[in-house]
């Protein structure tokens, strides 16, 4: 017998008493039907594939424009956008804090020029989006939205998605601004705008993939994504929004790993255990409404900086499991990221292993291939039953956003993350190349760099937009966004027309954090 990742006892055999007294009706439903264990749509894959998107984002806008263009030529059916740290923090490029870190992990963005730049010749009318942006998302789908815009676009023909999710900020990643109260807000906000404004964005990718990669267990991840997916429910119903109206917008950011099995169980269980949330907890009538949509990731924390290589065998095996376990759009990673920006040629091979599965296997001939698999089954039934214990957990301290105040669940999954890095140094786990199957010499291998003048570049570029904008016009709309973030009104329609007005990312988080102030982190749980 062996352990789960979740730490669930993995049995050596399983057979017909392993579901013993187990009911298909009940657990598994049909594809597309209620509870949706078997996925949200009754032809899946054999409809047509899922969405083949590439996570880019580097330098200038410039450089990833390129990047993107070479992607959709490649094949590649939706974009997503990675993000520098200071643009994901509210800082403008000529800020302190963003020196030495502009262009670094993701495109700098200062201001709706820049976004200009970033999808200058890519249909945005014809391309899907995701922006993987949290505390900053509002200010960046804005940006978005005026470059379609200003290219004749209508808002109501943009689709694509903002990760928008910042509890998980507070639990996993750090990138957050504002106090949890008031960036619930903003993404009521934000929910509230785009059903008005942009019908077809998904407003929100609550997001487990951060949790999964700080050491996550498949059950913790699973567990506190969802827990915040009702934190995020309650907060838009408490801002007098009907839950048919925003849930069917929402959507979910999970990672694969290459434990094939439990990975393709902890979907199927994700699902189910949504579905009956939304109808039974909240009263979601739309069938919409109960789906659980998600976007896959494969594990970065899994690849290797030692024989890179083997992490394109690596990425082939997470990318199956996410696939077979039903996930609507994918990003596999690049075999070299462990140890820089991927290169155009990893970039390439990342899309082809997609494809690859796509096209030349037969798990897209058949929906849920692994449906009444003894083990699967019994492994979504046990996982089901660990996160709603944990689920549990979070709303017996009176929900996610209170138990982020109290270090929960960033202490639960640092516990976990530790156990894990034991047992990799003991031995106990092996990582293949790492503590098991070395070599004693690693081939030179040339990564992709940033340049570091890039960072002079976008200062300069920023300071001419400071220099030939109606200033008097950013100070008032700038004023405005301060005004109604000390009331109740939509945040995001003035900070449309300071955006429009050419005030820049920084200033617009600014002028919230002079009324909110930022989060400071409390002691440990």
């Amino acid at each position: 017998m062996g352990i789960s990742e979740s730490g669930l006892p993995i049995e050596t055999v399983y057979g017909p008493e392993s579901l013993a007294g187990w009911d298909p009706t009940t657990a598994l439903g049909e594809p597309g039907e209620y509870p949706y264990t078997r996925g949200i749509y009754s032809s899946m894959y054999a409809g047509r594939p899922w969405t083949m998107r590439q996570y880019a984002g580097f330098g200038t806008a410039a450089e990833s424009n390129q990047r993107y263009r070479q992607l959709l030529a490649a094949g590649s059916t939706g974009l997503s956008v990675a993000f520098d740290l200071p643009t994901q923090m509210g800082y403008d490029s000529d800020h302190e804090l963003a020196h030495g870190e502009v262009g670094k992990v993701g495109v700098a963005i200062d201001t709706v020029a820049d976004m200009q730049i970033l999808f200058d010749k890519i249909p945005l009318d014809q391309v899907s989006t995701s922006m993987t942006i949290n505390s900053t998302a509002s200010t960046l789908l804005l940006m978005y939205q005026l470059v379609a815009q200003a290219n004749g676009i209508p808002a109501d023909a943009l689709t694509g998605t903002i990760q928008n999710d910042v509890l998980k900020e507070y639990i996993s990643r750090g990138t957050y601004i504002y106090p949890p109260k008031q960036s619930l807000r903003l993404t009521a906000d934000t929910f509230a705008y785009c059903n008005n404004e942009i019908p077809k964005w998904n407003t929100i990718s609550i997001s487990g993939y951060h949790m999964g990669e700080a050491g996550a267990t498949p059950a913790q991840e699973i567990a506190f994504t969802l827990a915040n997916g009702v934190e995020y429910v309650r907060t838009a119903i408490a801002a007098g929004m009907d839950i048919d109206d925003f849930a069917p917008r929402l959507s979910f950011f999970f990672v694969s790993r290459t434990t094939l099995l439990e990975e393709v169980a902890k979907f199927r269980a994700a699902r189910r255990v949504w579905s009956r949330i939304m109808k039974d907890d909240f009263g979601a009538k739309n069938p919409k409404s109960q789906m659980l949509r998600f976007h896959t990731q494969t594990a970065g924390v899994q690849l290797t900086a030692q024989q890179p290589e083997v992490n394109l065998v690596r990425v082939a095996i997470q990318g199956l499991a996410a696939v077979l376990g039903g996930t609507q759009s994918l990003h596999t990673n690049s075999f070299d990221e462990a140890i820089a920006l991927p290169t155009e040629k990893a970039a390439r091979l990342a899309i082809r292993t997609q494809q690859v599965l796509a096209y030349e296997t037969d798990i897209t001939k058949t929906v849920d291939p692994f449906a009444g698999s003894y083990v699967v089954e019994s492994m979504t039934d046990e996982l089901e039953t660990e996160i709603l214990k944990l689920m549990g957990k979070v709303e017996d301290l009176g929900g996610a956003a209170a138990a982020i105040e109290l270090s929960f669940q960033k202490n639960e999954i640092e516990t976990t993350a530790y156990d894990y890095a034991l047992q990799i140094d003991k031995g106990e786990r092996t990582i293949v190349g790492v503590n098991k199957f070395e070599i004693d010499s690693e081939e030179h291998y040339e990564p992709l760099r940033v340049n570091p003048a890039i960072e002079a570049e976008q200062v300069e570029r920023l300071e001419k937009v400071r220099t030939t904008r109606d200033n008097a016009a950013v100070t008032k709309a700038l004023d405005e966004i301060k005004r109604t973030a000390e009331g109740t009104d939509n945040l995001l329609y003035p900070m449309k027309t300071a955006l429009a007005a050419n005030a820049s990312g920084g200033e617009v988080a600014d002028a919230l954090r002079s009324v909110w102030g930022t989060y400071q982190p409390k002691n440990d749980f």
